[in-house]
């Protein structure tokens, strides 16, 4: 009887999907954390170490997110892949989307993007443009869902914070007036395409409050540190984890 039963655990997972779901996140060297023995280079997937899997993860949140559904869920065949790139833009996202994404036949996106858009605009002197910035995040979800109707999305909010290098920024309130806007960008897509949305901004301004805060959770303003991918994951696992329970 015990053999009977594993057997039909094995035959039929409850999660709601079928065996091999895929999930791919994507997005900058938030994402990154190294995957593939990058070295923190901007080096493509295809350049990458995908057959050494102690570091095929990287050590992002990504990492946390993934080997806390592989484990918790053994039989039920999940696939991640990381294909966080360090340094990249929305516009670059959109230029690898075919490789990156839709070569991998996702079953759920996560997308986690914008704090180099703003990082870029700043360098040449100029505050991010908003309304442009919408409109390619936009297309890049319809072209998602034209591809894979029934793909999950997972919108993740961008972020920083005044501690680190950050706090020695003159331009500071330009950056975080810029993220903001981002932010309210992808709060406001994640209703309209029905997507999980995961509130980093808000993560990161409440362990700011927190007694033990700055350079402790997100070392430089923008990269987080273990202690914060940690928290990171916390979030993102808090959002995800209904869709495996149906």
């Amino acid at each position: 009887m015990r053999r009977l039963l594993l057997f039909l655990l094995l035959l039929c997972p409850l999660c709601g999907f079928a065996q091999g779901f895929r999930i791919v996140y994507i997005g900058d060297s938030i994402t990154d954390g190294g995957w593939g023995r990058s070295g923190g280079s901007m080096a493509a997937a295809e350049e990458r170490n995908q057959r050494d899997l102690n570091h095929l993860y990287g050590h992002s949140y990504m990492l946390f997110t993934a080997a806390h559904f592989e484990s918790e869920y053994p039989t039920r065949g999940l696939v991640c892949y990381n294909r966080g790139i360090s340094g990249y833009t929305l516009q670059e996202l959109h230029a690898r989307w075919e490789q990156d994404v839709e070569a991998l036949q996702p079953d759920l996106v996560s997308i986690l993007i914008g704090t180099n858009d703003v990082d870029r605009a700043l360098q040449r002197g100029e505050r991010i443009d908003g309304a442009a910035w919408e409109a390619s995040y936009r297309a890049l979800l319809d072209r998602t869902r034209t591809a894979f109707p029934s793909v999950r999305l997972v919108l993740c909010t961008p972020f920083v914070a005044q501690t680190g290098r950050m706090a020695q920024q003159t331009n500071y309130a330009h950056r975080a007036e810029d993220v903001a806007a981002l932010t309210a960008i992808v709060v406001r897509l994640a209703e309209e395409y029905g997507a999980m949305l995961v509130r980093f901004d808000r993560l990161f301004e409440e362990l700011m409050a927190l007694p033990v805060a700055g350079e402790y959770w997100i070392w430089d303003g923008i990269h987080p540190t273990p202690a914060g991918h940690k928290r990171m994951a916390d979030w993102w696992i808090r959002e995800v984890a209904p869709i495996f329970q149906n």
